[in-house]
């Protein structure tokens, strides 16, 4: 007879996103009250390029707050620059570069790895942390409305490989998430919009009210108003933390409603050599997704028209030429390889409702794409 001990535990798991301007100004606090009183942090800060090019005094103002707070932090070494965007998750050099500077200045696990940049960075970072060491402690500060509004708060790190997006990754919790709203004001136009699909992600599977509030906001968004912006933000994430506790957080099952848009948008990105940003191809496969659902009887064309009006005023594109059908039908078989077999597509069922699907019509699917490719160059639609 075989002797089978059973083990189980659970380890909770806690920490603040916390949103302010001016992270590092020399009477803000909300940096060194971050970690615990009464010791020494050693940090390390890993910085996006981008960043770096649009806030050329960053490095500096961090010295100086470091300076000004020595009796609770010192830095480890300087901070390195990595390049920003899809680049640094697609070269291994990057991550072993962060994985070697761990090594080289002793930054051990009670140490802290700082990561300051866009979604890919501080996912490339976040993996590079996780592995040294077993786990170092990250603290992720966001520069991009998508990074802010969803890809931080959450628990993912990856980088990409075999030519496929985050293939190489971990879940592993943040020390903390400290946005600055200061940073989104250097965003191209591009960033500053294509972040925003993220949250009508959340708002059309989980809350009509958001959504109605999206499509009110969504000319004052275009313009860049900064009230909105960070209202919306706060909001999006809030959404994505809620979801992230109350369900599957390490994602053990098939379910991915966080997912909604994203089989194709992976894709895309790929297809595009990377030329279309994660939420402008997020935007798109969310409008698929869409259409699909419309095509299937779940939700009717005022529906279906009102979520391409949101995207149309937001300036997001509703179709690109490099999503041909052969390659986006092999999007969808990536898609379910990378849930471990078992299909599971988020469509809507209502707006502000979304439902599981464990299915799709591949006929279904080139017609839906078709919808999207003949209603991009039309303007601003009717919702009659």
């Amino acid at each position: 007879m075989p002797t089978i001990l059973q083990q189980t535990f659970s380890v909770p798991f806690r920490y603040p996103v916390a949103f302010t301007e001016h992270l590092f100004a020399s009477t803000q606090t909300l940096f060194v009250d971050t970690f615990p009183e009464g010791q020494l942090a050693r940090v390390f800060f890993v910085l996006d390029s981008g960043v770096v090019v649009h806030h050329p005094k960053l490095i500096s103002q961090i010295k100086s707050y470091v300076a000004v707070h020595s009796s609770r932090l010192t830095l480890v070494a300087e901070p390195m620059v990595v390049e920003g965007g899809e680049a640094c998750k697609n070269d291994t050099e990057a991550y072993q570069r962060v994985v070697e500077a761990s090594h080289v200045h002793g930054i051990d696990r009670h140490s802290y790895l700082v990561a300051v940049g866009g979604g890919a960075v501080l996912d490339m970072v976040g993996f590079a942390a996780a592995i040294s060491h077993r786990g170092i402690r990250l603290i992720r500060i966001p520069t991009t409305v998508l990074s802010q509004n969803d890809s931080a708060v959450g628990v993912k790190n990856s980088i990409n490989a075999f030519g496929k997006k985050n293939y190489l990754g971990t879940f592993t919790p943040p020390f903390a998430v400290l946005n600055d709203f200061t940073f989104l004001q250097s965003l191209e136009d591009r960033d500053w919009t294509s972040g925003i699909s993220e949250a009508v992600k959340v708002a059309l599977i989980k809350d009509l009210d958001f959504f109605e509030w999206l499509e009110r906001e969504a000319p004052a968004l275009a313009r860049r108003e900064l009230a909105p912006m960070k209202e919306h933000i706060i909001r999006s994430a809030q959404h994505h933390m809620a979801h992230i506790a109350s369900k599957d957080p390490f994602e053990f099952g098939s379910s991915r409603p966080l997912d909604f848009g994203h089989w194709a948008a992976h894709k895309l990105e790929k297809l595009s050599s990377f030329r279309i940003r994660h939420g402008e191809a997020v935007a798109i496969g969310i409008a698929l997704d869409s259409a699909y659902s419309f095509l299937q009887g779940r939700i009717d064309e005022s529906d279906l028209l009102r979520i391409f009006n949101l995207f149309r005023t937001l300036g997001l594109a509703l179709y690109a030429p490099e999503l041909q059908e052969e390659a986006l039908l092999q999007g969808l078989k990536e898609f379910q390889e990378h849930l471990g077999g078992t299909l599971t597509i988020m469509l809507l069922e209502a707006l502000g409702k979304g439902v599981e699907v464990h299915e799709m019509d591949q006929t279904l699917i080139l017609k839906a794409l078709q919808l999207l490719k003949s209603w991009e160059n039309a303007p601003i639609f009717s919702k009659k």
